[in-house]
């Protein structure tokens, strides 16, 4: 068995064979998925390099889910959007917001879960729920447009606006945010 704060070690062989070192059995993506469910923590090692390749395999496992009729979970405007932004300059950026949104989100979890199963009701989502949702979004881009404003020191109001240069891709996401919000807004009006 493997120490608790250690990551299990994986190895992946050119045959695209996943074996799992700590117990010494070959495993499957699938199996990859239950140990991320679980809280498992490990890093995949390409056998011959001893590259590490745990980023493409956990893309991977994303990729497969994605496939599965009534899976998706990442809409297709954020796949163009997180596209866009490569070799974008706020790309050093991104990483640190999906992670603190990420953590955000999964901290508040029970809570939506909560929210969500004393508002739902049997015809679909109600306002209650939306407006849940509606308020983490807003955090979140609080959050972000906190985080864009130490990386402009030099703008008047650096942590209410970005610097001009950037501020087309801003403005569109900003601009996305908005389209966003007023589509919950229509959607919880008609419950």
């Amino acid at each position: 068995m493997t120490n608790a704060d250690t990551p299990i070690t994986i190895k992946k062989y050119a045959n695209r064979r996943l074996y799992n070192t700590a117990s010494s059995a070959y495993v499957t993506l699938a199996d990859l998925a239950k140990m991320v469910k679980a809280g498992e923590d490990f890093v995949v090692f390409d056998a011959k390099t001893n590259e590490e390749i745990t980023r493409s395999v956990l893309t991977q496992i994303i990729f497969e889910q994605e496939g599965v009729e009534g899976q998706s979970l990442l809409p297709i405007a954020f796949l163009r959007q997180v596209i866009r932004f490569y070799g974008d300059s706020v790309q050093s950026l991104l990483p640190s917001y999906l992670e603190y949104s990420i953590e955000r989100f999964s901290g508040e979890q029970q809570k939506m879960r909560e929210s969500l199963s004393r508002t739902l009701d049997p015809s679909g989502y109600s306002t209650a729920s939306f407006n849940a949702l509606q308020e983490l979004t807003r955090k979140n881009l609080a959050a972000f447009n906190q985080a864009l404003g130490m990386f402009t020191p030099f703008s008047a109001n650096a942590s209410t606006a970005p610097a001009k240069g950037g501020s087309d891709e801003i403005g569109e996401l900003r601009d996305q945010l908005s389209e966003m919000k007023r589509r919950i807004d229509e959607i919880s009006e008609k419950k």
